[in-house]
């Protein structure tokens, strides 16, 4: 058994372990990156965040033309897609994860950064234990230690999973045909996402959640226009519904809900939920503890009980997105080692990537009813520009929340095609504290969708002369 100094040890190679190892050796540290599987980049690379949105892709490509407007989606063009269409948007999945990995690996490389495979656990609170596949086992100490072994997918005992016709989000990436009939169980983000992948490549979608709404948290007008997307896409949603029974029969699948009704379909997705990733890691050994629903206490600088050793991404909770992951590492990184930036992030964009796409930034209205703040609303849509028009974007909207006393951006919300792009402007216009006329006052190209943000805010300011 062999044993290593390093200044940095980073357990698992996805967005949060890659970005810590990467900043630390940028600071000219000894940092070594752990990874248990055969390959790198972690969920988000391999089976989640990339390989959900090549599929989105493709999918948005494939619908495209199938309405009136040109990148429009709707039941209209549903079933004139041959399903062998599936097989060739997964392999041309498969080489974007090929060639996102050698960018990584190459990165890491000339970042002097040294890869370890295996399964990691604590020997004590400075000391990882690294079990390779052919037996041999390594000891490497560290100054600091930055666990980002990520989540997993919810998968209760009594859910009869297959990986052929009872799939969870990563299984069900890898079909490569379409069912002609898809019940989603889960009514979060990435049942929602991959509900809106298969509905416009022509599978009769059914979703089926416990809640009242669809993603309850979102702003209550993009969460209801997300609701009639969906709709009007053919998703049939069963809302307020808790499942009994699933079961496979055969070259089918059926649901049973509480209250007897029944359903059928040729695939079955379940995706209610993920749960951190600790198994193996052996936390007792490191002087750490999980709490009932595992998850391990750590600060605003992601340090746990034990300051050296960090928690970052899904590990941390909430947020549980590449792109704050991605922070996080830089952020523990330069914290541990007073880096440039020892500062949390402040505000943080989000995004859904369903179709249409959703994102926001700050805060709802909900929260600002809340916490008794004067405000006005701006609202412009896709509809309205002249790019919206050409684009076919008929049901794409932008609001913008404004505090009455100071005239500040307080949140942005967003729904339709490039949401997730368009947000980062009011982003920043938020991080620099500017007001509702500098968002009037600038002259944007045209024709874009970024112009909705001048409408919302002469919106705004018409309701503030007021």
């Amino acid at each position: 058994m062999h044993q290593f100094e390093y200044d940095l040890l980073a357990v698992g190679s996805g967005p949060g372990g890659q970005s810590a190892a990467l900043q630390a050796a940028g600071l000219g540290k000894r940092v070594g990156l752990i990874e248990r599987k055969p390959y790198i980049g972690g969920v988000s690379l391999q089976t989640g965040t990339i390989p959900s949105k090549a599929l989105r892709e493709a999918a948005w490509l494939a619908s495209r033309f199938s309405a009136r407007g040109m990148r429009q989606t709707s039941a209209q063009g549903r079933g004139n897609l041959d399903s062998g269409f599936l097989g060739e948007a997964v392999s041309r999945k498969q080489r974007v994860v090929e060639n996102q990995e050698a960018l990584l690996l190459k990165q890491l490389m000339a970042a002097g950064v040294t890869l370890f495979p295996g399964e990691a656990s604590f020997v004590d609170p400075q000391t990882l234990a690294i079990h390779h596949a052919n037996g041999e086992t390594l000891r490497l100490c560290a100054d600091v230690i930055v666990l980002a072994t990520g989540s997993r997918q919810r998968r209760p005992a009594e859910i009869p999973f297959d990986k052929e016709r009872i799939l969870d989000s990563s299984s069900i990436l890898k079909l490569r045909r379409l069912p002609g009939r898809l019940l989603v169980v889960g009514g979060g983000v990435i049942a929602c996402e991959l509900a809106t992948l298969f509905a416009p490549l022509g599978v009769d979608v059914e979703l089926v959640d416990s809640h009242e709404h669809l993603l309850a948290y979102l702003d209550e007008d993009i969460q209801q226009i997300l609701e009639n997307e969906l709709l009007d896409m053919g998703v049939r949603l069963h809302l307020q519904t808790r499942v009994d029974r699933i079961a496979r029969e055969g070259d089918r699948v059926s649901l049973t809900s509480v209250d007897g009704e029944r359903l059928e379909a040729d695939v079955l997705l379940y995706a209610l939920g993920r749960e951190p990733n600790y198994s193996g890691l052996k936390l007792d050994n490191a002087g750490l503890q999980a709490d009932d629903r595992g998850w391990v206490r750590i600060n605003e600088m992601h340090q746990t009980a034990q300051s050296h050793i960090y928690i970052i991404g899904d590990l941390a909770g909430r947020p549980s997105l590449a792109s704050t992951t991605m922070d996080q590492g830089r952020l523990a990184a330069n914290h541990a080692f007073s880096g440039p930036r020892a500062d949390t992030a402040g505000l943080l964009p989000m995004a859904i990537y369903t179709i249409p796409e959703v994102s926001w930034v700050g805060r709802t209205e909900r929260e600002l009813r809340e916490q008794g703040i004067d405000y006005v609303v701006g609202r412009a849509r896709f509809a309205d520009t002249a790019r919206g028009q050409i684009i076919g974007a008929e049901h794409g909207f932008m609001k913008l929340l404004v505090a009455r006393t100071d005239r500040h951006v307080l949140g942005v919300h967003i729904i339709g095609e490039l949401a997730s792009e368009l947000v980062h402007v009011g982003q920043m216009a938020m991080r620099l504290h500017a007001g509702i006329d500098d968002l009037a006052g600038t002259v944007f190209n045209y024709p874009t969708l970024a112009q909705c943000y001048k409408m919302a805010a002469l919106d705004c300011l018409k309701q503030l002369a007021d």
